[in-house]
């Protein structure tokens, strides 16, 4: 029988469900910290202020305390409470997901942003579960205008996405982050 050469032969089959990346775990620490500097960052603003107070730090920043009941933006704050229970079944699906894909592996800076992520969104995910609505209390501003307030949970979200972007962007390199 004739020997076979050629692409065809060389192929092998894919596993079903690919090993965790060693070390995986380390980056469940980064989320960690996040939820430990959000959480304390909130006790310590609600233990100074009360709602709707406001203490400017810079011309443009100031640290004010806000409960947000609905979502980025404030999205869906005015319904009726049912927000609450969506917002957290997301948060807690979404948790999921990155676990997974921390677990999967990938370059530093993919796996720093989905940590920064899942930690946030377990900080949010904790203020909404426990107290019903998310605490916010970083407010920028800038003459008449300024941006919905937000906390370190919401930062975290933020350059974690940021981090995803740029990621995409990135050449396939030799970057053992796993």
């Amino acid at each position: 029988m004739p020997e076979a050469h050629g692409p065809m032969t060389q192929t092998r089959a894919l596993p079903l469900r690919a090993a965790p990346s060693p070390l995986w775990w380390r980056w469940l620490l980064v989320a960690a910290v996040v939820i430990a500097l959000d959480l304390a960052t909130k006790a310590m603003i609600v233990a100074r202020f009360q709602e709707g107070e406001s203490l400017p730090v810079t011309g443009f920043m100031s640290l004010v305390l806000a409960y947000n009941t609905g979502a980025a933006f404030s999205f869906l704050a005015g319904a009726t409470g049912w927000q609450r229970w969506l917002f957290a079944g997301i948060a807690v699906v979404a948790s999921a997901v990155l676990v997974y894909l921390i677990r999967r592996g990938g370059s530093r800076m993919l796996l720093l942003g989905l940590a920064l992520i899942l930690g946030g969104a377990l900080g949010n995910l904790w203020d909404r579960v426990v107290l019903g609505h998310v605490t916010d209390f970083l407010l920028f501003h800038y003459r008449g205008w300024s941006w919905p307030a937000f906390n370190v949970a919401d930062s975290a979200i933020t350059v974690g996405a940021g981090l995803l972007i740029l990621d995409s962007f990135r050449k396939p390199a030799a970057d053992p982050a796993r």
